[in-house]
């Protein structure tokens, strides 16, 4: 079982207890520990298999009850108590209580009164009007399950954020020239830069809120009106995602975009913190329950220092242990866009770029970068018009002629080189000399065994030649799974190299992921943040790659691009690239 599968059990369990009347401490024991687990940075399944019952005993928020819990269901693939808990409830209540708008008691109670115990059924019995019908919900709260639930079937929950990116740049630009809207920005999991995506939450002030939320809806983006209130409009888009946009007052947008950029788990750590100081908070403000006076916040920083906290950037706000080190003022200062300095991943038209060289140059600069490595692909990527050794060399002395004549940008010579499926480089050691920069990536036989792709990957590692893993688990969001791969034999295997690892920056890659990104900031794997552009306007891929690498808690001397020219020549021909550079 992977650590997302185990979290979802003890997620489970957390909720059916709830149902019991369990003590909090004991749901909240659960909860907090399936938070832990689901992005934890490394395998519960590789720590049990290499260290035992000690190993997951490191693992914060798990007890020793839970840990016998994880290690039965390591052993079994199942969990004796879970299935025990679960024969106490209607089987739809696991089945139901994750549609949005359910919840496990109305889960339950849909469950036990109409014997439903599935999502068809549901569906049924929501069309039949039995939902409606039960006490506690009627017409409007059934209607709402009915959407979501129809919603779910026709798209995947959540979607990659690029795509997500682009619907909301696209309506935020739309509503810019809207008279007297002050503020408008996005907040929930797209504000975080979450990789997928749900329902996309809006938040704004304007003179004229009705003014606004019109605009919102009268866009030709815009299929359908779900509401249309007074300060809030939710409708659906093109593609099927639901965009909620709220307008509030000023005093309380601070509170508001807080309360709705989330996590969840990090507003019921921060209302635990409140109420050990006698308050209360909502999306409007900070209670004294004592007094019953409620404090508003124009901004988050503020409201953040009224609980005695610095400021948490959205990016670190999943309930982990971003609260504990901001009361001790130890946020660090995360890495930005303006930290790097140059990009070491690109493509032209000379492999599978749209784009020639000298515009994706001119781009480059364009974006502010003071260093571009040109890596088009090698010739075993026949399908992505790989260079021959021929090609390579007559693209090599192209690229040093247009170094010695575009100022404000230099040009690192390089090829993103297929590792084959032995291990060994698509290019000979002679012809990879030649190169500032060589990328060795797995675009072929991706079915490998964990052990077999494990060596094939730390091979190519050993080669003296090759500076930076691309793409390591060579996922695609939505489309294709990570390769099974032994992500912690390659951190190591990047230390004992100097091999530096990316964070490849495409929307629909982000690959390395936030957690691994985290792992391999503690153990002092050198990083490099790439847009892997293949067109001009890509080189804005940066920002995703920062926004990822910020969510694992990357400063700027933890990513290799942040240094100069000069900086980066020498810790790429040394191979000594481990770790912070500072």
């Amino acid at each position: 079982m992977n650590n997302e599968e185990i979290a979802q059990v003890f997620n489970n369990i957390g909720d059916l207890l709830g149902l019991k009347g369990e003590i909090i401490f004991k749901i909240r024991a659960y909860s907090k520990a399936a938070r832990t687990i689901e992005h934890y940075p490394m395998e519960l399944a590789q720590i049990f298999k290499e260290e035992g019952e000690a190993g997951l005993s490191n693992v914060p928020s798990v007890g020793p009850a839970i840990n016998k819990k994880i290690q039965e269901l390591l052993s079994t693939g199942g969990l004796e108590y879970y299935e025990k808990l679960k024969a106490e409830f209607p089987d739809g209540v696991i089945a139901l209580k994750d549609v949005p708008g359910v919840g496990p008691k109305t889960a339950y109670k849909i469950s036990k009164e109409l014997g439903v115990n599935d999502l068809n059924g549901l569906e049924a019995a929501l069309k039949e009007g039995a939902v409606a019908g039960l006490p506690g919900l009627g017409e409007k709260a059934a209607a709402n399950i009915l959407h979501h639930l129809q919603t779910l079937k026709t798209k995947d929950r959540r979607i990659p954020i690029g795509r997500a990116l682009g619907v909301v740049e696209e309506i935020v630009g739309a509503l810019h020239d809207v008279p007297g809207l002050h503020r408008l920005e996005p907040a929930g999991s797209l504000r975080r830069y979450r990789e997928t995506v749900g329902d996309i939450d809006l938040m704004g002030t304007a003179e004229d809120p009705e003014m606004v939320l019109s605009a919102l809806a009268r866009l030709p983006q815009v299929t359908e009106v779900l509401v249309h209130g007074p300060k809030k409009v939710s409708v659906l888009v093109k593609n099927g995602l639901q965009v909620d946009l709220r307008i509030v007052e000023e005093e309380v947008y601070g509170s508001l975009i807080q309360y709705f950029t989330g996590s969840q788990q990090h507003n019921v750590m921060l209302r635990e913190r409140a109420r050990r100081r006698g308050l209360s908070i909502n999306e409007y403000g900070i209670t004294d329950l004592e007094t019953g006076r409620v404090e508003r916040f124009a901004t988050e920083e503020a409201m953040y220092q009224r609980l005695g906290l610095q400021f948490i950037p959205p990016e670190l706000r999943e309930g982990q242990r971003e609260i504990e080190q901001a009361a001790k003022g130890a946020i660090p200062h995360l890495v930005e866009v303006s930290d790097l300095r140059g990009d070491l991943h690109s493509h032209t038209s000379e492999s599978d770029g749209r784009d020639t060289l000298e515009e994706m140059v001119l781009a480059a600069r364009a974006a502010g970068l003071e260093y571009l490595a040109i890596t088009d692909h090698s010739s075993g990527r026949g399908i992505a018009n790989g260079l021959s050794d021929q090609r390579l060399l007559e693209h090599i002395d192209r690229i040093r002629e247009l170094n010695g004549r575009i100022d404000g940008i230099e040009l690192l010579t390089g090829s993103e080189v297929d590792i084959r499926a032995d291990g060994t480089m698509d290019y000979s050691d002679e012809l990879l000399e030649k190169l500032d920069v060589v990328i060795g990536s797995v675009h072929s036989a991706m079915s490998q065994s964990k052990e077999v792709m494990t060596a094939r990957v730390i091979k190519a590692m050993g080669n003296p030649h090759v500076d930076i893993i691309g793409h390591p688990t060579c996922r695609i969001l939505g489309e294709r799974v990570p390769v099974e791969i032994d992500i912690e034999a390659i951190f190591r295997a990047a230390l004992e190299t100097g091999t530096v690892l990316e964070i490849d920056a495409q929307p629909g890659r982000l690959d390395l992921k936030d957690s691994y990104i985290y792992r391999a900031r503690e153990m002092g794997v050198a990083l490099v943040i790439d847009s892997d552009a293949h067109a001009t306007e890509q080189f804005d891929n940066l920002r995703l790659g920062v926004a990822v690498a910020r969510r694992g808690w990357c400063e700027k001397g933890h990513i290799l691009n942040t240094l100069t020219l000069e900086e980066l020549r020498a810790a790429l021909g040394s191979r000594s690239a481990v770790g912070a550079h500072g």
